[in-house]
């Protein structure tokens, strides 16, 4: 549990415009909603993906390195690996493990015989949005433990999109439905309080010196 005060002292640091900006930004965060991409090749796509979910309020971003381990590219980012949260996994099965005990269930963003298109997505479920390969798509494994199969209307000869196009195109249709909804989707107290630590760290100059400042004057 964060110290309340140390936060708050920490506050004093920032500029008004600073603190008001991160309470707005707080305020439409979620975590009912995730996104995980899986071995995803391109890496400007895993940023751009993350900076779609910043935009979008989504607090956390799973990325499987089973075959490919990258850095996220800060001038794709454009400055959101700061702000979004990052769970990385070495396996699959891992990054399903954690999701499914944390009572998400699992979404491919895939074609399929049983899909549900994405006017139709129930937003009231938690849910982990799994976005795979550029060119193989998402494993057998993520299918298998799949509880819904989601798909973005198309009418054009195309049959499929960029994966950061698809990740944008979906998290703002579901979070613009899950605002609309008496879901209690915001962060929870908390969880708002680790993030107003975190942030504060991420933006103070010097926190290290006014940590331990702080710290001798208790």
């Amino acid at each position: 549990m964060a110290d309340i005060k140390l936060i708050e002292y920490l506050e004093s640091y920032l500029t008004e415009s600073r603190k008001a900006r991160f309470e707005l930004v707080l305020s439409q965060r979620t975590k009912h909603f995730t996104v995980a991409t899986e071995d995803v090749f391109q890496l400007h796509n895993t940023s751009a993906v993350m900076r779609s979910c910043d935009v979008f309020g989504i607090q956390e971003l799973h990325v499987i390195e089973e075959q490919n381990v990258k850095r996220i590219d800060r001038e794709i980012a454009m400055g959101a690996q700061k702000w979004v949260d990052l769970q990385r996994y070495n396996s699959v099965s891992d990054c399903i493990k954690a999701l499914q005990q944390k009572g998400y269930q699992i979404v491919a963003t895939t074609p399929h015989d049983s899909d549900c298109m994405l006017e139709e997505f129930d937003v009231t479920k938690k849910s982990c949005f799994f976005f795979g390969r550029e060119t193989e798509g998402l494993s057998k494994e993520v299918m298998e433990n799949a509880s819904c199969f989601l798909k973005i209307p198309m009418v054009g000869f195309t049959e499929s999109l960029n994966i950061s196009v698809s990740a944008a195109i979906i998290l703002q249709h579901v979070t613009s439905q899950l605002k609309k909804s008496d879901i209690n989707w915001q962060l929870n107290n908390t969880e708002l309080l680790e993030k107003r630590f975190d942030w504060c760290k991420k933006t103070i100059k010097s926190f290290d010196k006014i940590l331990e400042r702080y710290k001798s004057e208790q």
